[in-house]
């Protein structure tokens, strides 16, 4: 009976302790991004493949925070890490495609930071403009390399200085990371950017985990298998699209150095992952073990999406879910109650606000940010008028050009996407009776006033911030006539 009374007296004393540190706000942070990581290939989505084990991702879920709609404003990857580090979008802040370097003169959060007195670390994939690994403001420690970079044996930028080392480069950007935190003075506020390339194309994942999932049964999303009625009210470009360089008829046409077919690029993909999912787990027992966890935010996200066969495609950079929908978990066992998951629409243009809001850091005055710190919703508050639409902009490509210029508006339920230029037939889709897509409404005669509504409000939202004009750029030195191969 004693026994009993002590434990129920523990159990009471851990709990109130518990309540009174459960909103202490955290000083450092953690931020983790992967590359093309769509939204659902985590272990405990409800829409992940039954093959798949992502422990670390389920851990940070079960510990911490689902943001469970988390998208990006535009799906590639250059905009989307600008708009990260800027809190802006990517007719703000100019870099609308892979080949633009960040502006002269953008601010970014990390030199931010460093003014609020934050020791702060970047490492790993920059791909801000297409070659350049250079030291990037606000970075007290600097590795990276340039471009997508390599999985193996990598040349990265130290500081400045470049050298090849030997390795799996998730890894290797994992042990630099952790050796910096392991240096640095942590009773002091700090910041690291962990930037994987992973899981980005041609998929190699680390020799230990290269065929775990061989023997896996991959399921074909319905919007590739049922041809009839996924085309049925579709513009003809992404039927079109279906048989090219970023479509499952003829993927990659065949390269040697892709993937042959979808179920080996699924299973490729998924090993891949394998790895980032490792490198996560690391950095929360480093966490634990130095009694840094409960002071500590780790946030984790994808770049963008990636279509895996849905509509017949494969890539990104359409407005379609899988494209631009993005995992998104936040851990900090002092400040976030275990199993949270927050349905808010929460954007890649947050990051910057979110980090900042706890940091107490700010952006020059004349620096715009169209993103919303979610601190609160990490805490269990609600905000009110808390978005409940925002807007997405992709623009055409020299280089893959079976993709039109994009702009779409979507709500909690309904998605419009407009296409500039001659193509065929917008789309409008209901994402509460039609998840995946399938049925395009934008002709229904019940829905044209919705249409108009829509397609009026997303021009409005563009016309007030100058994201009206069109972008149209000269190819990259050597593209000029690369479009023949696709």
């Amino acid at each position: 009976m004693r026994d009993t009374i002590q434990t129920v007296l523990t159990c009471a004393v851990l709990f109130l302790l518990g309540a009174s540190t459960a909103f202490s706000q955290p000083k450092n942070v953690i931020f983790i991004l992967a590359d093309d990581h769509r939204y659902d290939y985590m272990g405990f989505h409800p829409n992940s493949p039954d093959f798949l084990k992502t422990p670390a991702m389920d851990r940070m879920a079960e510990e911490g925070a689902h943001l469970a709609n988390a998208f990006v404003s535009t799906s590639l990857c250059s905009p989307s890490r600008a708009s990260i580090l800027t809190g802006q979008y990517p007719f703000r802040h100019g870099v609308v495609d892979n080949n633009n370097m960040m502006p002269e003169g953008i601010p970014l959060f990390s030199e931010a930071l460093q003014k609020a007195g934050y020791q702060t670390g970047y490492f790993g994939k920059w791909h801000i403009g297409h070659d350049h690994d250079n030291p990037k403001p606000g970075f007290d420690r600097w590795v990276s390399f340039p471009g997508q970079g390599v999985y193996f044996n990598p040349t990265l930028n130290i500081d400045g200085q470049r050298q090849q080392y030997e390795g799996y480069i998730t890894d290797l950007m994992t042990d630099y990371t952790l050796e910096w935190l392991d240096s640095i003075d942590t009773s002091q506020p700090f910041f690291a950017y962990l930037s994987h390339k992973a899981v980005h194309a041609e998929f190699d994942p680390a020799k230990r985990h290269e065929g775990m999932y061989a023997d896996a049964r991959i399921v074909k999303p319905q919007s590739m298998k049922n041809i009839d009625r996924n085309y049925e009210g579709k513009p003809n470009w992404v039927y079109e699209q279906r048989y090219s360089w970023h479509g499952v008829e003829h993927m990659y046409h065949g390269r040697d150095d892709h993937p042959q077919s979808l179920d080996e690029i699924i299973v490729r993909y998924s090993e891949s992952l394998m790895a980032v999912d490792e490198s996560i787990e690391r950095v929360l027992n480093f966490l634990e073990e130095k009694g840094l966890a409960d002071e500590t935010l780790v946030i984790y996200m994808g770049d963008n999406g990636f279509m895996l066969g849905e509509h017949g495609l494969i890539d990104k950079r359409q407005a379609y879910e899988e494209s631009m929908r993005v995992p998104m978990l936040a851990w900090s066992p002092g400040f976030i109650e275990p199993g949270r998951v927050i349905e808010e629409n929460v954007l890649n243009i947050d990051i910057t606000p979110t980090i900042l809001d706890l940091a107490g850091g700010s952006m020059p005055q004349n620096h715009i940010i169209d993103g919303i710190s979610f601190v609160p919703l990490l805490a269990g508050e609600s905000i009110d008028n808390w978005r409940e639409e925002f807007v997405y902009q992709y623009f055409w490509e020299n280089s893959f050009p079976h993709t039109p210029t994009t702009y779409a508006i979507r709500d909690d339920r309904y998605k419009y996407i407009y296409y500039h230029g001659v193509w065929d037939k917008n789309e409008l889709y209901d994402l509460k009776t039609d998840p995946f897509e399938m049925v395009n409404l934008v002709d229904m005669p019940e829905h044209r006033d919705r249409v108009n509504r829509m397609r009026n409000r997303m021009f409005d939202i563009f016309e007030e911030n100058g994201a009206t004009d069109v972008k149209f750029r000269r190819p990259s030195p050597g593209q000029q006539d690369e479009r023949k191969r696709y």
